[in-house]
């Protein structure tokens, strides 16, 4: 029987449950999208391209592994564990000899593959490009459509879709910046392929000898194609080969399996966008949790008459909570299947634009299953039918004679279970700030810091209601001076404040998440560049527009007159056990005249091969001082082992690891430097002009003062927090839409009250100077709770990290998020009473419902 009720509510209700279906309609849709980047990072599909006619695919192994065991009761535990590194890794050519041997192996072509960045002026094409060998050629298989290979090492074949872009074809020119000097190359082919251009990357092919001297990576390949002989499989031929190299580090594939061997840093990103996935799924699960809650809250509230009158007439309590979650879950169904729909293309945009902005790699494609839809419709189902039991269990309890009088005049006090839970979670909130303020590195404090804005906004919504009552005998004074609609705000404020709340929470969750996710970037981008700017000694830096700084043009640099030093950096990763550690490399010669990182243990004079200089928080993280012996794996997963020289202070700014330069760059992709500090000498009179001179004829060189390389490190500060931005949009998006949705439902509400208002006297006017008096209220009262969330927790992020009570907030950034969340709410609070006001009062005031 209640289940017919439900559906004759729901049928003749549409517009009071309008709000809960669209609250849980973005819900879903959030969670769909956020559930599909995660499931992309774990099934995500990477397909090979220059390996596609090779059914075996041989390569290195670009895991770092520990294996741990703990000795329990009844026996041991054994754990495996395993992180990527962050460059290509390698294989001794002497492993095609291996495989030559293999039963079942017609062919095995070693591979090469190495930075080669056509210097075309073509600003069309962001992909990477890399050279290979000729002889490499047919693992895709490329072929020579115009010209032939290269038989010199000044011939250059390039596939066909550069050829097009940059106008080239056989006898033209063309300059490539690789692993070392830019050289120019005459083009004697251009090549295609039967199945298609390139997607992901462009294509140079060199003579073997050259690619073995551009690659710099000698007695070693990068992959090993190998061709079955006829009637083999490719899965009984990789079952031979793994058998063949049992014992060593390769890794034998097939199939969909190639692709991140091909593609590095599409394996290294799937890890990035399982993290990012995950937590932009848990905020928005908890961000979901809260609106949704507060929404069927608000509804049930409207309803209150109604289910009294029901209790009055002799309804049982397990009746009316039958009936409150049955529909829910009718809501929750209908809203939950449309928004896991809604979901699918709010996911292919949003990996769009990772995918444009380089957070992503193109050759990682996007998953689309069904998974994640369906945990998006039974969060739904399940958060609907919760909220709406849990907010209609009281009015489902109280007995039949008080029901009416509860629904005539809302209560006064708050709950006791209301108020106990929304200490707890205030509790709670406080506590996550506390240690928020005790962590030191970014994957720890990034999650624990939006958990705890969520957190605190949850004791926001449920200890709302004594908040409101407080901020308004604050604001009684300043709102009586707006006259007789000031007057009524107070009143409204005063007496209906479970309903004020509603509208606050998603306020100040939308003031103090948005403020988190704007100004976190800037407050650890900030101490990191005031870190580097006090660092750098140096009065100039050597930058390039390209891939890097060459050997060279350091040189060039170093042997101008009045240089004092020339200190090449290039930047990487490298992991310590499986933690990953930002580093640089150095080079010794003069460092201490271009840089300064405020040593605290050790020293710098002796640091050179075989040494390495930590920060403090590496130093403190791995037990480390001055002389204690630090094993780490390099970029490429090549082990090594140096003795700390040094302690600095100033990590943040010039990473974790600083060391040697030539030791970093041999096990990197890229060698050439990032930049060239130069440092002068004292009353030389070194300047822009004489270092440009000296490096005039390099490609792309670029000589700034340390104010614009300053500069530049902001810039690229920006491009991060416009990230950040991008991943937390949708969750800030929804917040957003739950504003307008709380407040268009509150003021709905209110018709019948409007209409007595103005049978009563009152006049068009007041009434809308009521309402916007009221809006302007919960704006006050949000933007206050909002902004106290944030700052306590944007404050204990800069503690923790940063070690100084110092939240960089924006004033510009945070009077746009107030105005915005301000426009938001005013239009959400008139338009609806603007429509209110146009019907004749005696109409609302009479009508049914």
């Amino acid at each position: 029987m209640m289940l017919r009720y439900a559906l004759q509510t729901v049928r003749h209700r549409k517009a009071g449950f309008l709000g809960a279906f669209v609250a849980l309609l973005c819900a879903t849709a959030l969670i769909t999208a956020c559930g599909t980047l995660l499931e992309t990072g774990l099934r995500g599909t990477i397909r090979t391209e220059r390996y596609a006619a090779a059914p075996v695919l041989v390569s290195a192994d670009r895991m770092v592994r520990e294996t741990t065991v703990k000795e329990k009761k009844g026996g041991t535990k054994t754990k495996h564990k395993a992180k990527p590194v962050a460059e290509r890794a390698w294989l001794p050519a002497a492993t095609a000899d291996t495989v030559r041997a293999v039963p079942g192996v017609e062919r095995v072509v070693p591979e090469l593959t190495f930075q080669a960045v056509p210097l075309t002026g073509d600003s069309g094409a962001r992909r990477p490009s890399y050279g290979h060998a000729w002889s490499s050629a047919p693992l895709t298989p490329f072929t020579i459509a115009d010209g032939q290979p290269p038989r010199n090492a000044d011939e250059i074949v390039v596939e066909r879709a550069l050829a097009a872009r940059a106008g080239l074809r056989p006898g033209s020119e063309l300059t490539v910046q690789s692993t070392g000097e830019p050289r120019t190359y005459r083009v004697s082919g251009i090549a295609h392929t039967p199945r298609g251009d390139l997607t992901h990357q462009s294509a140079l092919f060199f003579s073997d000898d050259e690619a073995r001297r551009l690659s710099a990576r000698g007695g070693q390949v990068s992959a090993i194609g190998v061709l079955p002989a006829p009637g083999i499989g490719a899965t009984e031929l990789a079952a031979r080969v793994e058998r063949a190299l049992a014992g060593t580090t390769a890794q034998v594939a097939t199939g969909d399996d190639r692709g991140p061997a091909e593609f590095p840093d599409a394996a290294g990103a799937r890890t990035k966008l399982v993290s990012m996935g995950g937590a932009m799924g848990g905020t928005s699960l908890l961000v979901a949790i809260l609106v949704v809650t507060g929404t069927f809250a608000l509804s049930v509230q409207q309803r209150h008459r109604e289910l009294a009158l029901l209790r009055a007439i002799a309804a049982t309590p397990g009746q009316l909570r039958r009936m409150i979650g049955r529909e829910a879950l009718l809501v929750g169904l209908a809203a939950g299947t449309a928004g896991a729909l809604a979901g699918l293309p709010l996911a292919a945009w949003l990996h769009g634009c990772f995918v444009a902005g380089g957070v992503v790699p193109g050759a990682l494609e996007r998953t689309t299953g069904v998974l994640p839809m369906c945990a998006a419709v039974a969060a739904g189902l399940l958060g609907s039918w919760a909220a709406a039991r849990i907010t209609g269990r009281r009015i489902a309890r109280i007995r039949p004679a008080e029901a009416l009088s509860e629904a005539a005049v809302e209560r006064r006090r708050t709950g006791r279970l209301r108020a106990v839970a929304g200490t707890l979670l205030l509790a709670a909130g406080a506590v996550l700030v506390v240690v928020l303020g005790s962590l030191r590195t970014e994957p720890a404090s990034t999650p624990v810091t939006f958990l705890a804005v969520v957190v605190l906004a949850g004791a926001v919504s449920l200890l709302g209601p004594l908040l409101v009552r407080s901020a308004t005998a604050l604001l009684a004074g300043p709102l009586r001076l707006a006259g007789p609609g000031g007057h009524l705000a107070t009143a409204n404020l005063r007496g209906n404040a479970t309903r004020m709340a509603s509208a606050v929470t998603p306020l100040a969750l939308l003031i103090g998440m948005t403020c988190t996710v704007l100004f976190v970037t800037p407050t650890l981008g900030n101490a990191a560049r005031t870190q580097a700017r006090d660092g750098i000694r140096a009065d100039w830096v050597l930058s390039a527009q390209g891939p890097g700084v060459t050997r060279e043009a350091a040189e060039r640099v170093r042997r101008t007159p009045g240089v004092a030093a020339a200190t090449e950096t290039v930047h990487t990763s490298v992991r310590v056990g499986l933690a990953k550690y930002a580093a640089q490399g150095v080079t010794p010669a003069g460092l201490t005249r271009t840089w300064d990182p405020r040593v605290t243990g050790g020293t710098l004079a002796g640091f050179g091969e075989g040494t390495a200089a930590v920060s403090e928080l590496a130093a403190a993280r791995l037990g480390l001082a001055p002389g204690s012996p630090l094993t780490l794996t390099l970029g490429d997963g090549t082990p090594v082992t140096l003795t700390v020289a040094a302690v600095y202070a100033r990590g943040l700014g010039f990473g974790d690891l600083t060391l040697p330069h030539d030791l970093v760059a041999a096990h990197m992709d890229n060698p050439l430097a990032s930049g060239v500090l130069v440092a002068a000498e004292p009353g030389s009179g070194v300047g822009r002009e004489q270092l440009a001179a000296a490096v005039r004829d390099v490609p792309g060189a670029v000589v700034l003062s340390a104010a614009q390389a300053d500069g530049a490190r902001a810039e690229r500060q920006d491009a991060g927090a416009e990230i950040n931005l991008l991943a937390m949009g949708l969750v800030l998006a929804f917040t957003a839409v739950s504003v307008v949705n709380t407040l268009v439902m509150s003021t709905a509400e209110r018709f019948r009250e409007f209409a007595m208002l103005r049978l009563a006297g009152a006049e068009r006017r007041q009434v809308l100077r009521m309402l916007r008096t009221e809006a302007l209220a919960v704006l006050l009262i949000g933007t206050v709770l909002g902004s106290g969330i944030a700052l306590a927790v944007l404050t204990a992020f800069s503690v923790g990290m940063t070690g100084v009570a110092a939240p960089a907030v924006l004033p510009v950034g945070y009077a746009t998020v107030v105005g915005l969340a301000g426009l938001l709410a005013l239009a959400a609070t008139a338009l609806p009473g603007r429509v209110a006001l146009r019907v004749a009062p005696v109409e609302l005031a009479t009508a049914k419902g």
